[in-house]
């Protein structure tokens, strides 16, 4: 089953994502901790992307384009835009340190990337045509 959402790419669009996130969630049956966690990994891509993607005069679209596949096994989010390239996965490694640091040491902020993958199963990232495309992955955790 697929559903998709494209909303423009703003910070007035991260409610209608929240919700759309949500609603495939609840679709594919994950339960309220994977939920809240792709919740937040899906906030911190959108956020990211309405915030910077778009940050030079750019021409064309502004959009956020999601689309979900739902399948017995998992819920796959694929986030797309056509901003300026960016690369979460080269971020990780900066954030990790970060982690690593005694909480005294560590400024405030500059985790959203480190918490988006945190949130998921798995995550890559593509530069396909002009288009960054991200996909987070969540399997469905049977006991």
């Amino acid at each position: 089953m697929i559903e998709t959402l494209t909303v423009p790419a703003n910070l007035d669009s991260l409610k209608p994502i929240a919700e759309y996130v949500m609603k495939v969630a609840k679709m594919a049956g994950l339960d309220k901790k994977s939920m809240y966690k792709l919740r937040l990994a899906v906030d911190e891509l959108a956020t990211n992307i309405a915030n910077y993607a778009y940050a030079d005069d750019h021409d064309g679209k502004k959009d956020i384009s999601l689309e979900s596949n739902i399948s017995q096994d998992s819920l796959i989010i694929t986030i797309t835009d056509n901003g300026i390239p960016f690369n979460p996965t080269n971020k990780i490694d900066a954030e990790m340190e970060v982690v690593q640091k005694p909480i005294e040491e560590r400024k405030i902020g500059g985790l959203g990337i480190f918490l988006a993958f945190d949130g998921v199963d798995d995550f890559s990232y593509q530069r396909i045509e002009q288009q960054n495309i991200n996909i987070l992955t969540v399997y469905h955790h049977r006991d």
